[in-house]
């Protein structure tokens, strides 16, 4: 029986595109420039890309802030301030959460089953504060937030860091819930726990092991482990 419960939270637990969109709008009209749809995407591309070159520790967290708005501002000849870009980005993103439908509710039952525990990349005074919008805290038994931890998922000290910090520890009861298959997945490999892969929305990765599209088939997956 799982009775120790390892979540993402962007993407598994909150709506992080809905929450990236806005802020990028507004993180836009405070140094000049009015978004619209390609500017987005070619942001999103861009600040994705760098998520993944510092999950293979080829950048740091305090470059990528910034390093996203100067390279999208120079592919399109925009003259903004980079800098005063990324500082507002960061802070602003504080006070915006789209918890996804459904996900307090999960965490209920999981705290009703087991210890639940977060996992996540996000930076610590964002993170904390969109657990505290979404009403997350008194479902959690613990939170592991790279930035306050020193170590970035994949990377297996973060994974080793989380199971030497948790009471009564067991690998056979510990299940990896979340949506990345370059960071949460590899992180469970690296321990030797399962792993459920969340889909929220259709998606083009190939993936035999568990995986679910919604809390309902998680927690049925779960009912079957």
């Amino acid at each position: 029986m799982k009775d120790i419960f390892l979540i993402d939270l962007d993407d598994t637990l909150l709506d992080f595109p809905r929450a990236e969109r806005q802020n990028f709008t507004e993180t836009l009209a405070s140094v000049g420039v009015k978004a619209n749809a390609e500017l987005y995407g070619r942001f999103h591309l861009i600040n994705d890309a760098l998520w993944r070159a510092l999950e293979r520790g080829e950048t740091t967290r305090e470059k990528l802030k910034i390093r996203r708005f100067e390279l999208l501002f120079s592919e399109f000849g925009l003259g903004a301030d980079a800098g005063a870009a990324g500082t507002f980005y960061y802070a602003n993103f504080e006070n915006i959460c789209y918890p996804y439908a459904g996900a307090a509710e999960f965490l209920e039952e999981l705290s009703q089953r087991g210890r639940v525990f977060l996992v996540t990349n996000g930076g610590a005074r964002i993170q904390h504060s969109h657990v505290k919008l979404a009403g997350f805290g008194k479902y959690l038994s613990g939170m592991f937030i790279s930035e306050e931890i020193g170590f970035d998922k994949p990377m297996p000290e973060f994974a080793r860091h989380v199971e030497a910090n948790i009471e009564g520890y067991d690998r056979a009861r510990a299940v990896w819930i979340g949506d990345s298959l370059t960071s949460d997945m590899v992180c469970a490999k690296s321990v030797g726990i399962d792993f459920i892969l969340y889909l929220p929305r259709p998606s083009s990765a190939l993936y035999e092991g568990r995986k679910a599209a919604s809390y309902g088939e998680v927690l049925k997956l779960l009912d079957e482990m």
